[in-house]
């Protein structure tokens, strides 16, 4: 997950990426992570936002407006931060483990679903703790060990961001961050059929280096499938 040559072939076009978000397949009900993380960055009142690892920009769009701030985009690959500067975001290549802004030139940090692809999580942590103004703020979305288990248990388990996720990401966080808080996001998602089930599987091959839709057993259908998503807000020491 965290191999950079296998993300630049990932991330060199949307199609993947967007395979792998859940309402691309199916309803979701529940809680919102994207409303979940918004209204934690909103509580510090941010003027400016950085999205590391930002994707296509549609989260970090639906942040600054949320929030109300500007919101500058960062993510290795050259098709995203074209995506984002299409949404009219400022965007630009950038790595997570060595980024090009001044120290404390941010207010606050989002970071969606995206360290467990850092191959050092601790520079890219020690990093983002540098661009954080005093009193500044992460916000970092993962899935908890519990995502989706009825799926995974079906294909022998998911191990494609166990490096950081609930318990183990929180606990990178607390070695960097004077505070880190846990806000869990739960819900549903149904697929219609098993159609939307291998859909949604062939997205993880590549990352997963193997075919888990190839284990998918008889289900119900429509299947329904737990989501249980975790915001970890993270703030930074004060002067």
């Amino acid at each position: 997950m965290s191999d950079p040559d296998l993300l630049d072939r990932e991330y060199a076009s949307e199609e993947r990426l967007a395979r792998r978000r859940l309402d691309f397949w199916g309803e979701l009900e529940g809680d919102n992570p994207w409303e979940v993380a918004a209204a934690a960055l909103a509580e510090v009142r941010p003027r400016r936002i950085l999205d590391v690892g930002c994707g296509s920009g549609e989260l970090a769009q639906f942040v600054a407006d949320a929030a109300g701030a500007t919101v500058v985009a960062v993510d290795r690959s050259a098709r995203m931060v074209e995506l984002a500067r299409e949404r009219g975001l400022e965007a630009q290549v950038a790595d997570v483990q060595a980024l090009p802004f001044s120290d404390g030139e941010f207010d606050a940090v989002l970071a969606a679903w995206m360290l467990y692809h850092v191959a050092d999580l601790e520079l890219g942590l020690t990093q983002i703790a540098r661009v954080l103004r005093p009193g500044g703020r992460l916000v970092a979305v993962a899935n908890d060990e519990r995502h989706m288990e009825e799926l995974w248990g079906l294909v022998g388990g998911d191990h494609t961001d166990a490096s950081f996720r609930a318990v183990n990401g929180q606990r990178a966080l607390e070695r960097h961050f004077r505070h880190v808080e846990r806000r869990d996001a739960l819900g549903t998602v149904v697929f219609p059929d098993r159609a939307a089930v291998v859909g949604y599987l062939d997205a993880f091959d590549v990352l997963a280096s193997e075919s888990l839709a190839g284990r998918l057993p008889a289900i119900s259908e429509p299947f329904r499938v737990t989501r249980h998503n975790v915001v970890l807000v993270a703030d930074k020491a004060g002067t």
